[in-house]
């Protein structure tokens, strides 16, 4: 068995894809045990050094809500000092204001926010409806925009909420309408619970383009939940979405959610790309390495499928 697989194009889907690597924030964001800082940042800088375009570092959010994100400036600290300018260029979460003095006081010039796509998220996570969420979000979005930062906006239960059930397009496509007017440059659409399929996808996509939102504002975010992370990144595809989250070794689960397996993995992500010829930069067997460690040093194997096969198999 070869370390990467048979390239075979499909015609009518993009030519290149950005992967917006989410393993060392939103992987890690729900361990218990507490990785220590550096193991974070030579894990971030294993996932730069194999090819990934973006490495969403981190997030700003208080220790008392995620612990395990309470090295932030620690972390960002110690990869400036390695990485330099590049280092800056690393995405963060903020959740508020507060969050994003943090973030300019160290110099980073790339954050996100976190929105509800469910009246019961919002109130559950942010402790606000689904309305008085986007009064949190514009005070530190305005204030980003004025500093020169870039923006994005995580929409979250895009496809269902556990405790809602499945969640009309039009009430996502609405949420996501009005972070883009705050001023976000990219929504990240995301499956949190993993209940996706290709025709919803589909759909969702379509609501926003019917909405004036082209696909080139639009990233998706899977989870594999039910085993239709890589049948949705395929409808995304086809539907010209270029731009896809993913975490590496499929790190990062969902709470909300029984069984639910974590996020699409990078690795899964890479081997289908490659697959259908759509350029991605990304160098495959660096990734499994760097998922690997991260593993060994959790104690459990990844569960992503290509990071399994490729550890049993020669190159």
């Amino acid at each position: 068995m070869t370390g990467l697989p048979m390239v075979v194009p499909e015609a009518g889907l993009p030519e290149r894809v950005t992967i917006y690597e989410v393993g060392p924030r939103d992987g890690l964001q729900n361990e218990q045990a507490l990785v220590p800082t550096e193991v974070k940042a030579s894990f971030v800088r294993q996932l730069l050094a194999a090819g990934l375009p973006i490495v969403e570092a981190t997030s700003f959010v208080h220790p008392k809500w995620v612990p395990q994100l309470a090295d932030a400036a620690e972390l960002m600290t110690g990869l400036s000092a390695d990485l330099g300018d590049r280092a800056r260029e690393l995405p963060v979460l903020v959740p508020n204001d507060r969050g994003l003095d943090r973030a300019l006081d160290l110099g980073l010039r790339h954050i996100a926010v976190f929105a509800s796509a469910t009246e019961t998220f919002a109130a559950k996570n942010l402790n606000r409806t689904l309305d008085s969420q986007f009064a949190m979000f514009e005070p530190t979005v305005a204030r980003a925009l004025a500093a020169g930062l870039d923006v994005r906006g995580y929409v979250s239960m895009c496809f269902g909420d556990p405790w809602e059930g499945p969640v009309p397009v039009e009430q996502v496509v609405t949420v996501g309408k009005r972070l883009l007017d705050l001023g976000c440059q990219q929504l990240s659409l995301g499956d949190t619970i993993g209940v996706a399929t290709a025709g919803h996808v589909k759909a969702l996509i379509a609501g926003f383009g019917r909405a004036g939102v082209g696909v080139d504002r639009l990233a998706l975010h899977f989870h594999d939940t039910y085993g239709q992370a890589l049948t949705n990144v395929h409808a995304g595809l086809q539907a010209g979405v270029t731009t896809y989250d993913a975490s590496a070794g499929g790190l990062g689960g969902c709470p909300y959610a029984r069984s639910a397996t974590g996020n699409l993995a990078t690795e899964d992500l890479v081997w289908f790309l490659t697959g259908l010829g759509i350029e991605h930069g990304v160098d495959l067997q660096a990734v499994v390495d760097a998922s690997t460690g991260m593993a060994a040093h959790l104690g459990r194997p990844s569960p992503s499928a290509v990071v399994r096969a490729l550890a049993q198999s020669p190159a």
